[in-house]
């Protein structure tokens, strides 16, 4: 099964990536621009990746969807929906333009990743443009292709600094057929603790987030299993489930404004950070978004005390260090990486690191 509109312009931004790679030319690439805010300031000159469209192969009995780079998220969201499918990992798209080449370099996941997995897990293979111009293939299209090195994995969360998605090879899941929301009244560090009780117990969870004054969670399955959990765990029953695409998108009050977002992702069971600002808790505890002014280093800092990392994500200086600095040992292994694909480090540099 492939797409209404098809356009395969691998041969075009091969030559393009050549002759960049020839004149030592830095390239920013560019699909839908929806996440163009995320990481360090780009720079170079802008590679358009976005007409580079289409669902290659889609087999809703294998599970498996194939699509280039350049193809709207919305298109596949839209297909997978007719057949009663779903990206498990929940995908924020940030606009419209969100393509899927630009989905997987930014790694992002929603509300449902710490239950149906983070997206990476869900790459079964791509094929790139590594910053010599060469497409090379990595993965395939069935879970068990585990030969050599996982390099397609490495594309989730590399904001295409290791190469130019030409193709993405993903597992999608049935979506489930009923979904509950629920609400409790408890502070912060009450509903963290609850949460974690809950994910150790047989429930179908799928979403957790605590607001700043009440938790919700979602529950997603058959219409009996969520209905017998629900009265399990009791709560109150809410109207609508838009909120979960609403936190997704970033779309809730509390990310309105120009004030700095830092991501802190955490142990699921650690405290408060105790920083100045507003706070909310997804993933159950293990992300948590922070709207301060409060000095980079001291956020830093206050994330490695409770085992965990923070970003930047949002606002602020984006010419500084974005990302939670790496230990010299595994930036070491990052050059290394880069180097062997992109050696002449015109592929975003910079964009995720300044070494890189």
């Amino acid at each position: 099964m492939t797409g209404s509109e098809s356009r395969d312009q691998s041969t075009e931004l091969a030559a393009r990536v050549r002759a960049a790679s020839a004149a030592a030319e830095a390239l920013e690439i560019v699909g839908g621009a929806s996440k163009r805010f995320l990481g360090r300031a780009a720079g170079g000159t802008p590679l358009a990746v976005g007409a580079h469209t289409g669902i290659v192969s889609y087999e809703p009995t294998e599970l498996v969807i194939t699509a280039r780079g350049g193809t709207p998220l919305a298109e596949l969201r839209q297909t997978l929906a007719e057949h009663e499918q779903m990206l498990a990992f929940e995908p924020p798209a940030f606009g419209p333009a969100a393509t899927i080449g630009g989905t997987v370099a930014c790694g992002l996941s929603g509300p449902r990743r710490p239950w149906a997995g983070a997206l990476r897990d869900f790459v079964l293979g791509v094929k790139i443009l590594n910053g010599r111009g060469e497409i090379l293939h990595f993965g395939g299209q069935v879970m068990k292709n585990v030969a050599g090195y996982d390099l397609s994995r490495l594309m989730a969360g590399a904001m295409g600094t290791l190469g130019v998605l030409l193709e993405v090879s993903l597992k999608v899941l049935p979506r489930p057929s009923t979904e509950w929301s629920l609400g409790f009244e408890l502070d912060p560090a009450a509903a963290v603790a609850r949460v974690n009780a809950w994910s150790g117990r047989p429930l179908p969870l799928s979403g957790a987030c605590h607001d700043g004054t009440r938790l919700r969670i979602r529950l997603s399955g058959t219409a009996n299993g969520v209905a017998t959990a629900a009265r399990r765990l009791g709560g109150e029953r809410l109207d609508t489930d838009a909120f979960w695409d609403e936190l997704r998108e970033q779309r809730l009050p509390f990310f309105a404004g120009e004030r700095p977002l830092w991501r802190l992702s955490l142990p699921p069971a650690a405290e408060p950070a105790a920083l100045d600002g507003a706070e909310l808790c997804d993933w159950g505890g293990a992300q948590r978004w922070l709207r301060s002014d409060t000095d980079a280093a001291k956020i830093r800092a206050a994330a490695a005390r409770l085992g965990g990392q923070a970003t930047l994500f949002r606002h602020g200086d984006r010419h500084t260090s974005v990302y939670h600095p790496l230990p010299p040992a595994l930036m070491v292994i990052h050059q290394r990486l880069k180097a062997a694909l992109d050696p002449n480090g015109i592929l975003n540099p910079g964009r995720l690191y300044p070494e890189l």
